[in-house]
């Protein structure tokens, strides 16, 4: 009786192990993860780009009172474009 028991236990501890080593196994992949959000990250990048010519590089002589302020400005109107 005990040594039928003791072989259902181990069994038991040998399934568990195999499906734990199984599930910690890295899994190849016929594409990369990585690669494919690279993709979209350039792919959202390039579609950006237009937009971003708007913007002009700040002025060196002006104080940081108005170019704030001129942050300000140019925020209230493309919020008053969306809606």
């Amino acid at each position: 009786m005990r040594a039928l028991l003791a072989l259902l236990v181990g069994a038991f501890g040998l399934g568990a192990w195999l499906r734990r080593r199984q599930r910690l196994q890295p899994r190849a992949y016929d594409f990369s993860p990585a690669e494919e959000l690279r993709a979209k990250l350039a792919e959202t990048r390039a579609s950006d780009e237009p937009a971003r010519t708007d913007a002009s590089p700040p002025e060196p002589g002006r104080d940081p009172d108005s170019r704030r302020q001129d942050v300000h400005d140019r925020a209230r109107q493309r919020i008053d474009e969306l809606h």
